[in-house]
C-alpha cells in the first residue's frame, strides 16, 4: 500500500498496519492483550513515538494502543474522514433579537489537528451554525471573525480592537454581542472589555469551551446556545463571562467580567466568581438572575468606548527569598506600573524595600493585591503593610491579581498622573472592588470530612 495510506506512523507501528493491511480511517477491529478495540484508526502524529496505533473507538473517545500488546488487526471498512464543518447561511426569522458573534479564535472554535496531535483553531464562525444549528432557534445571528489565535496570544491590541468592534455594532442596532474566546485568558478580556467598554445598552457575553468540538463531553455546542440565550434575550446588559455551572449540563453560570477566574486546567465547571456570587444561571428557556443588582438591557444606543493601554505593567506573585532585582529590572525595562500580589494581608519580605522605594522614586505605580484570592488587602494591620504603604505601595482593597493588572494598564493608557492613577484605580466601574464579600462568597470545600461528603451526595457536582 502506499505511504499514504499511513500518516505520521513510523518505525514498528508502521510495520504493525503494513502486516495486517490496515489503513489510516480504516475501520478497524484490533485483538490485544488487553481485550478487543473497535474503531477508526487515526493518523499519528508525526512528533510522538512509533510504539503506538491511535484509534477513535465507538465511544468517541481517542486512545493509544502498544504495539507489544496487539496480537491481530482486521480492517472491516474504510472512509476517509473530513473534520471541516461545512460552513451554512444562518437562517433569519422576523421579530427574532439580533445577535453578532465575534469570533477570536480559541476550542470554542477549533478542532483536533491529527497531524500534530495538537488542538488548532481551525472553525471560523460560520462553521459554528454549521455545527450548532440550534443557535437559529434563539436569534438572528452574524457572525465575524476578527483573530484566530489562542487566548494566550490576546493582549493589549486585541482588546482595543475589540472594544472598537463591539462600540459600532451597537450603534448599529444590534441586541446582543456574543465574543467566542479561549479559556486560559478569557477573564483577562473579560476584565479589559468592561473598562473599555462601558454602559453598554446590551449584553456583551464572552464565550469558550474547555473541551474541543470533536470530542463527545465537548462543552462547546451548550455554552453557545447558553451564551446566545444570554445575548438575545437576558436583562443583563454587563460584559459576561458564559460557562458550565453543573457538569451535569443543567445550566450555565454568568459571571461578571471584573470577578470571574478560571480555577481548573481541565474541568468543564471551571470558572467561578471569586468573592462574590455569580449574577445569574442560564438555560436555553431563559436566564434567572442570583444578584439583584445588576445594569439592565436598554434600548439606547449609548456606549462609552475607551479604547487605552499601556503595555509596560507587570504583575509579581510574591515568594519568600524574592530577591530586590525582580523590582529593579522591570524598572530598568521602563516598566510604568507593578501589580504585586502579596502574601497574608499585602505583605512582602524587607530586602524588597529599597527596590521599592527605587521604584515609586522613579514615578512606577505599584498596587498590592493578595494572592489568597478571596479576601482583601488590609495594609495597615501590620507594621510590614504600613511600612510598604508608607513606600508608595497602594493597597488594592479586593481585586482579583488579574483584574487589578488589566485595570492598571487601562487607567495608565490615560494618564500617569499619581493622584489620578490612584483615584481611577480605587473607583470601582463595576464590582472589581466591592464594600464586602457576602457570606457565600467563599466556598472552598474540603473532600473527605464527613459534612462535606453528606453534602456533596445530595447535590450535583
Amino acid at each position: 500500500m502506499s505511504e499514504d495510506f499511513f500518516q505520521g506512523y513510523k518505525g514498528g507501528a508502521l510495520e504493525m498496519l503494513k502486516k495486517y493491511n490496515v489503513r489510516v480511517w480504516g475501520q478497524a477491529e484490533v485483538q490485544t492483550t488487553r481485550g478487543i478495540f473497535q474503531g477508526t484508526v487515526l493518523p499519528r502524529s508525526e512528533n510522538d513515538d512509533d510504539q503506538h496505533i491511535v484509534m477513535k473507538i465507538i465511544t468517541g473517545y481517542n486512545i493509544g494502543i502498544d504495539i507489544a500488546n496487539i496480537t491481530s488487526m482486521n480492517e472491516t471498512g474504510y472512509k476517509k474522514a473530513n473534520y471541516k464543518i461545512p460552513e451554512k447561511e444562518f437562517p433569519y426569522t422576523e421579530g427574532f433579537p439580533k445577535v453578532k458573534l465575534i469570533g477570536t479564535g480559541g476550542t470554542i472554535a477549533s478542532r483536533l489537528d491529527y497531524r500534530t496531535g495538537a488542538v488548532i483553531p481551525a472553525f471560523s464562525p460560520g462553521e459554528l451554525y454549521g455545527a450548532v444549528p440550534e443557535l437559529a432557534d434563539i436569534c438572528n445571528l452574524t457572525t465575524e471573525k476578527v483573530f484566530a489565535v489562542f487566548s494566550e496570544n490576546m493582549g493589549p491590541d486585541q482588546y482595543k480592537k475589540l472594544a472598537v468592534a463591539i462600540g459600532k455594532e451597537i450603534e448599529n442596532g444590534i441586541d446582543g454581542i456574543i465574543i467566542g474566546h479561549g479559556t486560559d485568558t478569557l477573564s483577562h478580556t473579560a476584565a479589559a472589555l468592561t473598562f473599555m467598554v462601558q454602559n453598554s445598552p446590551v449584553p456583551i457575553v464572552l464565550v469558550g469551551s474547555q473541551r474541543s468540538s470533536d470530542r463527545p463531553s465537548s462543552d462547546a455546542a451548550l455554552n453557545l446556545m447558553h451564551a446566545a440565550t444570554a445575548a438575545a434575550h437576558g436583562n443583563i446588559a454587563e460584559v459576561m463571562v458564559c460557562m458550565f455551572g453543573p457538569t451535569s449540563d443543567e445550566y450555565g453560570l454568568l459571571h461578571r467580567g471584573t470577578r470571574v477566574r478560571k480555577m481548573h486546567s481541565s474541568y468543564r465547571s471551571t470558572f467561578r466568581t471569586i468573592g462574590d456570587v455569580p449574577l445569574a444561571t442560564v438555560t436555553r428557556k431563559g436566564v434567572k438572575p442570583i444578584k439583584t443588582e445588576y445594569n439592565h438591557r436598554r434600548k439606547d444606543r449609548n456606549v462609552t468606548i475607551l479604547p487605552y493601554f499601556e503595555e509596560k505593567v507587570a504583575i509579581i506573585y510574591y515568594y519568600p527569598n524574592m530577591q530586590p532585582d525582580m523590582i529593579d529590572s522591570l524598572v530598568e525595562n521602563g516598566y510604568k506600573g507593578i501589580i504585586i500580589a502579596g502574601t497574608g494581608l499585602g505583605h512582602v519580605n524587607k530586602p524588597l524595600y529599597p527596590a521599592i522605594e527605587r521604584a515609586t522614586a522613579k514615578g512606577v505605580h505599584m498596587f498590592m493585591c493578595v494572592q489568597t484570592l478571596w479576601g482583601y488587602a488590609h495594609m495597615f494591620v501590620y507594621d510590614t503593610g504600613r511600612d510598604l504603604m508608607a513606600k508608595g505601595v497602594i493597597p488594592a482593597m479586593n481585586m482579583l491579581p488579574e483584574t487589578a493588572y488589566i485595570k492598571l494598564g487601562w487607567v495608565l493608557g490615560q494618564t500617569t498622573d499619581p493622584e489620578k492613577v490612584r483615584e481611577m484605580m480605587l473607583t470601582p466601574i463595576n464590582d472589581e472592588i466591592t464594600k464586602r464579600e457576602p457570606y457565600n462568597g467563599y466556598l472552598v470545600y474540603q473532600g473527605g470530612v464527613k459534612e462535606v461528603e453528606d453534602f456533596i451526595k445530595k447535590v450535583h457536582k
